[in-house]
């Protein structure tokens, strides 16, 4: 018990410290807890947050007054809302009813494709294993098509959520936007009077999080373009579709670019074998994804919170099992969140002054730069 009660000495001694904590459990605790029900406050929350990006820049920038900066980033918000609804939503579910039309015939392409393996080469492939994955592989489809079956009935219910969300998130963004100060009030009055450690830990976030989440969303955007236009000038099917998931599959890192590998080579297979136009769409599809990776995201992020593959990994496993998919999403989020947390964290003082294992004038071997993690 010694070393638990000196451990907690250590590291709340600070009430600053302390305060953190609290606000950090409350905040989780209500995201847990009441999450679900919450979700349009939640998700407002997020959209706004973005979009007060935009708002700020043309009230700094370009001098607009803050209401018309506002009434301005909420038209175009709505727009967006449109174009996604009446544009892109029917094109997208459009391919993927002809995909799943053609899901048959691609089975069976591809059960004459495994069959032939035996004879093409006998000494690493027998038919008896072919015919096991074929089995297994035809189990599998009919339990993702159960679970589609189901996922189907349920949808009725998920057709009134989406609509109450349509009519709800929307008049909740415009009301955080331009009610922005008053809410920060409202919240600032149930704070202790010094809360320094709680607005240092906020202003990282802040600055990490903001620029990391619209860069995000510029680099989907960006990808998702570029993909469509070198799939739709190449003929591909279901251009539209795999596009938007190739879009979808940067945020979450290293992970997502490898499962959509798979149905882009898939389509193509299917589309026109093993040809050079095959080979020709694979080649365009990894200079896309090389582009992305070294030219794109060190041009959007080059001053965010640099996380290592090992924590980004490990924070979409934490995060995902914790929350599900908008675990995912915001699992690099939420990561800068917890670095910035730990940077600010008040850390404990040797006798002389200095940070615990260091002699009284002794410098550290690194220091990491803002923004970098150590």
């Amino acid at each position: 018990m010694k070393i638990i009660s000196d451990w907690f000495l250590r590291f709340f001694s600070d009430p600053q410290a302390v305060i953190l904590t609290v606000v950090l459990v409350l905040g989780t605790s209500v995201i847990a807890f009441m999450g679900r029900d919450l979700a349009p406050l939640l998700a407002s929350i997020v959209i706004a947050y973005l979009l007060e990006g935009v708002v700020q820049f043309l009230w700094f920038r370009l001098r607009v007054p803050r209401l018309l900066g506002t009434a301005l980033v909420f038209v175009l918000f709505l727009a967006f809302v449109l174009f996604l609804l009446f544009g892109l939503l029917p094109l997208v579910s459009r391919q993927l009813t002809q995909l799943v039309q053609q899901f048959p015939n691609m089975i069976v392409r591809g059960q004459n494709l495994l069959l032939s393996l035996p004879a093409s080469y006998p000494e690493f492939v027998t038919e008896a294993q072919v015919l096991g994955a074929i089995s297994a592989l035809k189990a599998e489809i009919a339990t993702w098509g159960q679970n589609v079956l189901t996922w189907s009935l349920a949808a009725g219910a998920g057709v009134i959520t989406f609509v109450v969300y349509l009519v709800l998130v929307p008049l909740l963004v415009f009301f955080f936007l331009k009610d922005k100060e008053l809410i920060l009030a409202w919240l600032h009055g149930f704070l202790p009077r010094d809360h320094t450690l709680a607005q240092q830990v906020w202003r990282e976030v802040d600055r990490q999080m903001g620029n990391y989440v619209r860069g995000k969303f510029l680099e989907v955007l960006v990808v998702w373009l570029a993909t469509y236009v070198a799939f739709a000038y190449m003929g591909l099917q279901f251009a539209m579709l795999l596009a938007l998931m190739v879009g979808l599959s940067v945020i979450v890192p290293y992970i997502g670019a490898v499962v959509v590998t798979v149905p882009v080579a898939l389509v193509a297979f299917f589309q026109w074998g093993w040809s050079s136009e095959f080979l020709w769409l694979l080649g365009v599809y990894l200079i896309i994804q090389g582009l992305d990776g070294n030219v794109l995201v060190p041009l959007l992020f080059s001053e965010v919170v640099d996380l290592h593959p090992i924590a980004i990994i490990a924070a979409v496993l934490a995060f995902g099992g914790l929350w599900g998919f908008w675990g995912v999403f915001f699992a690099i989020p939420l990561a800068t969140v917890v670095q910035s947390i730990l940077k600010a964290w008040p850390r404990p003082m040797g006798a002389g002054g200095a940070p615990s294992g260091l002699r009284e004038g002794e410098e550290p071997l690194a220091v990491a730069a803002p923004g970098r993690a150590l």
